[in-house]
């Protein structure tokens, strides 16, 4: 098993005594925002309403603008909430990425693993990304970094043209340690089919030039959950075990997510979920910390069972759990 960092440990520690200090800064930080709610409604809200009554324009354009402004104003009201929510979030974060041996940084930039996870389409296409939650160093001797990210497109037209999110979770990559032969794609069963479904999956997939070509698996279970697709038949039925698909479904449990796809490329593996806005571990209920504590902890312990399931199929010890 892969070690979690004891809670009470954890809590008896710098990150405690951290947590300990965010008690009075929430109560402020709530406090402030409380008062800027309250300055809103009594100097906003009047001016609104003046402005809707006496205003001779139409109806309609008054409240949109009144909804701009709405929505101006709340935003400014809850602002000391989010940086306090954010602080917290961070101390948390580093707090347990310092017992595991590990780097955090809220924020970083687009690497190779984004690159791949786009060029392969283990992201769907999008025009907007936002990366944060930056986590790396060593799991079960494997290099690792991982990030979240979330994606969007404009979709719809004219009025009705609108951002939407097309993706929203954790896009990891972990050294093997070993280059591959060939490249092998892990997606979920059904996401390339020919004639719109109806002749079934395609032969092979084409990604900006690199061709697949689709992978019969021998295990059974393989045909409801997953399409292989790869240059090296071969390699992929040994990479692409029942064992290594189990760890896939747990990393997407732990991270309360959907759709998990990897994909092995040169040396890298790299693996995209679907989930929830991940690792915000901060919030404003003191009550809370110890359960967001543990729920990070989790979700980097699955990553690490993945990483020790890659050392073991790739050679590096026996093959005992």
């Amino acid at each position: 098993m892969v070690a979690i960092p004891d809670t009470d440990q954890l809590l008896a520690g710098p990150l405690g005594h951290f947590l300990e200090e965010q008690r009075g800064v929430r109560a402020k930080a709530k406090a402030k925002a409380r008062a800027r709610l309250w300055k809103a409604i009594i100097f906003v809200g009047p001016l609104m309403l003046a402005f809707l009554v006496l205003v001779p324009f139409e109806l309609v354009p008054k409240l949109w603008a009144c909804g701009a402004v709405g929505t101006l104003v709340l935003g400014w009201t809850r602002m000391p909430l989010g940086k306090a929510r954010k602080r917290v979030k961070i101390g948390i974060n580093e707090g347990i990425a310092d017992a595991l041996g590990l780097v955090y940084s809220h924020d970083g930039d687009e690497g190779r693993e984004f690159i791949l996870a786009k060029r392969f389409g283990l992201v769907p296409y999008h025009t907007r990304a936002h990366l944060e939650d930056f986590w790396s160093g060593e799991l079960e001797g494997h290099e690792f970094l991982l990030h979240e990210a979330r994606l969007r497109k404009r979709r719809g037209s004219g009025k009705n043209r609108r951002w939407v999110t097309v993706f929203r979770g954790a896009i990891i990559r972990i050294a093997s340690g070993r280059s591959f032969h060939g490249t092998t794609l892990v997606h979920r069963a059904g996401q390339h089919e020919s004639w719109f479904g109806l002749g079934g999956r395609k032969d092979s997939v084409d990604f900006d030039g690199h061709r697949l070509y689709a992978v019969d698996m021998v295990h059974p279970d393989f045909e409801d959950r997953f399409d292989v697709w790869s240059d090296d038949q071969v390699e992929a039925r040994y990479l692409v075990d029942p064992l290594y698909v189990e760890r896939l479904l747990a990393l997407e449990n732990a991270f309360n997510g959907s759709g998990v796809c990897s994909l092995f490329v040169e040396g890298d593996i790299i693996v995209a979920v679907r989930g929830a806005n991940m690792f915000e571990s901060g919030t404003m209920d003191p009550a809370a910390d110890r359960r967001m504590v543990e729920n990070c902890a989790q979700q980097l312990a699955a990553m690490g069972r993945l990483a020790k399931q890659v050392k073991q199929q790739l050679g590096f010890n026996d093959r005992a759990s």
